[in-house]
């Protein structure tokens, strides 16, 4: 089982000494993954923490790390201009020695997609034609024609250190979501899910891989979930058993005085205790 830490780019993690800290922290714990979200301009109101943008924050982590990877997920893709992303990520894996991994989903929350210019209706047929242009660009094809982006004449250099792209992680219950990983990702990212609620999920993921016109082996596809909380060793080991490959702990309800022993005891009973 690989363990991930997810939040590090909200609440006091924003100050840059704590940022790096902790991050080196979670390095030297064993952690294979520090993981960011991506939410640009959220509803006013309660339980909007402060939060860094997304790529800003992995590349200050790569800069203060050198061996866990990098990941940002989930990407709110459609609310990205993909020509810039697909610059930003392959800058990513360059700068980091190709230690980024990109989760990417639709969104959801309409206030924030309105501000960046994208509708509720059409955030999933951008998220689609995003994933080609980026990939075509990670192609070095000249050009694209789609119906949100084109371009002709032009490519990016230099390219990703990783081949042909970074790992492609696609996040999300939906069935749009799960259609999207079996064709177009490496990986699935569910959330929330305890083991139960994980091999429902991955039923269902079987059956859309089962029946799609451009199946995908299931196991060729790399499982992540974060589960509910901080789960215990039997609880890893469930998770494990029904398929899941890396377990990424949310940082979210932990109070900040506790955050330091929490990367400190996942290291130690967790990670230590599932090799």
């Amino acid at each position: 089982m690989k363990f991930g830490l997810y939040g590090l780019h909200r609440d006091r993690n924003v100050d840059p000494a704590v940022l790096g800290r902790r991050a080196r922290l979670a390095e030297e714990a064993g952690f294979e993954s520090l993981w960011v979200g991506d939410h640009i301009a959220l509803p006013a109101g309660d339980g909007n923490p402060p939060r860094l943008e997304a790529l800003v924050a992995l590349t200050y982590l790569a800069a203060v790390t050198s061996r866990v990877r990098l990941g940002v997920g989930l990407i709110v893709l459609p609310q990205r201009q993909p020509v810039l992303l697909a610059k930003q990520l392959t800058s990513l894996d360059v700068l980091s020695g190709g230690r980024l991994t990109v989760a990417v989903g639709a969104g959801y929350v309409e206030p924030e997609l309105h501000a960046m210019g994208v509708s509720l209706a059409e955030r999933g047929a951008r998220t689609d034609e995003y994933l080609a242009v980026m990939r075509a660009l990670w192609d070095a094809e000249p050009s694209f024609e789609g119906k949100f982006v084109s371009y002709d004449g032009v490519v990016q250099h230099p390219s990703p250190v990783q081949r042909p792209h970074p790992p492609i992680v696609v996040g999300g219950h939906s069935a749009a979501a799960y259609r999207r990983a079996v064709r177009h990702g490496s990986g699935w990212y569910g959330w929330g899910l305890d083991p139960g609620g994980t091999a429902e999920a991955l039923r269902t993921l079987t059956g859309v891989a089962r029946d799609s016109a451009r199946p995908a082996d299931l196991g060729e596809l790399e499982i992540t979930m974060t589960p509910p909380g901080v789960p215990d060793l039997d609880t890893v080991r469930r998770y494990a058993e029904v398929g899941v490959d890396r377990l990424i702990i949310e940082l979210e309800g932990i109070d900040d005085s506790r955050v330091d022993g929490v990367i400190t005891s996942v290291g130690e009973t967790l990670i230590g205790g599932s090799h």
